[in-house]
C-alpha cells in the first residue's frame, strides 16, 4: 500500500453492479482487435515520432488517441478550451481511458505511478511518451519527482496529473492532494483543471469505464468494449493562476489544490 496516496473505497462488486447496454460478440472481438493494432502501430512509430519537433508531434499524438478511443468504441466530445503552454493539467481519475481523452484535448507528459511502466506493451508506449514515473512507495522520492514536473512546466509544456491520487468509480470523488501541485508553484505555471465524465449515448452517467479496487486491465478492457454508446465527456475548465505571496509553500500548494478541486468537482 502506498506510504501517501489513497485508496479509493470504489470496488467493482459494490460500484459497477450495473447492466449497460451491450454490443455483439463479433463487434467486442473486433473492437479489441482494432485496440491491438492501434496500441502496435503507437509503439512501431513512438521512435521516429519522437524525433519530429515538440509542434509537430502534438496533432498526431491527438490522432493517435482519437483513432485508439474510436477504435474501443468510445465516443469523445471535447468543450472548453485546452489552453497552450506549460501548464499543469489536473482532472479528476476514473479509468485508464481518461488518458488518452486528455491527449485529445491537450496533449502532454503524464505523471503516473511505477507500476504503468510494466504494463504489457501499454507500458513501453507510457514510457516512449516522455511520462514523468512516481514510486509511490517511497516517499522519500517524492521531492525529485516534484522537481522533475516543475521542469516539465518550465520548458513550456504541459503535464498531466491526477492529483486524486488513485482512480474512482465516477460517482464518487477523493480529495485533490496538494503535494504535485507544488511543482505548479515552484515554476509558476498555471493549473488547467479538467472534468472527466462518462455516460451513455442518452446521456446517463455510467460506471463501466471505471478501473478500480483489484480490477485488472484486461477485465476493464473486455468490460469497455462490451459497451454500447459509451461517451467520455472532457470539459476543460478556465485556468488558475499561480498563487500570489503566500506565508509558507505548502499554504500556495493547498491554494491550488482546494481551487482546482472545487473547479473539477463541483461542475462536476
Amino acid at each position: 500500500m502506498s506510504v501517501w496516496l489513497p485508496t479509493a473505497p470504489c470496488r467493482p462488486e459494490t460500484c459497477l453492479g450495473e447492466q449497460a447496454p451491450a454490443v455483439p460478440h463479433p463487434l467486442r472481438v473486433l473492437r479489441l482487435a482494432s485496440c491491438v493494432a492501434v496500441v502496435l502501430t503507437g509503439v512501431a512509430l513512438s521512435v521516429p515520432v519522437k524525433l519530429l519537433p515538440y509542434a509537430a508531434r502534438t496533432p498526431l499524438t491527438r490522432l493517435w488517441a482519437r483513432v485508439l478511443l474510436r477504435s474501443l468504441g468510445v465516443t469523445v466530445r471535447l468543450s472548453g478550451a485546452g489552453g497552450s503552454g506549460g501548464a499543469l493539467v489536473v482532472a479528476n481519475h476514473v479509468s485508464w481511458l481518461d488518458i488518452p481523452l486528455l491527449a485529445v484535448g491537450r496533449p502532454g507528459r503524464s505523471l503516473a505511478k511505477t507500476e504503468v511502466r510494466r504494463w504489457p506493451v501499454l507500458g513501453h508506449l507510457v514510457a516512449w511518451g516522455g511520462t514523468v514515473f512516481l514510486d509511490r512507495d517511497r516517499l522519500r522520492t517524492l521531492p525529485d519527482t516534484v522537481a522533475a514536473v516543475a521542469a516539465v512546466l518550465r520548458s513550456g509544456r504541459p503535464l498531466i496529473v491526477f492529483p486524486e491520487g488513485s482512480t474512482w468509480c465516477g460517482r464518487e470523488s477523493g480529495r485533490f492532494r496538494p503535494a504535485l501541485f507544488q511543482a505548479a508553484v515552484d515554476a509558476g505555471a498555471v493549473v488547467q483543471p479538467v472534468t472527466i465524465r462518462y455516460r451513455l449515448e442518452d446521456g446517463t452517467p455510467t460506471n463501466a469505464a471505471a478501473f478500480i479496487g483489484d480490477d485488472g486491465l484486461l477485465t476493464s478492457l473486455a468490460r469497455v468494449v462490451a459497451v454500447r454508446g459509451l461517451v467520455a465527456e472532457v470539459t476543460f475548465r478556465p485556468p488558475i493562476p499561480p498563487p500570489g505571496p503566500q506565508p509558507t509553500r505548502a499554504g500556495a500548494r493547498r491554494q491550488l489544490a482546494r481551487a482546482a478541486q472545487a473547479s473539477v468537482v463541483g461542475f462536476h
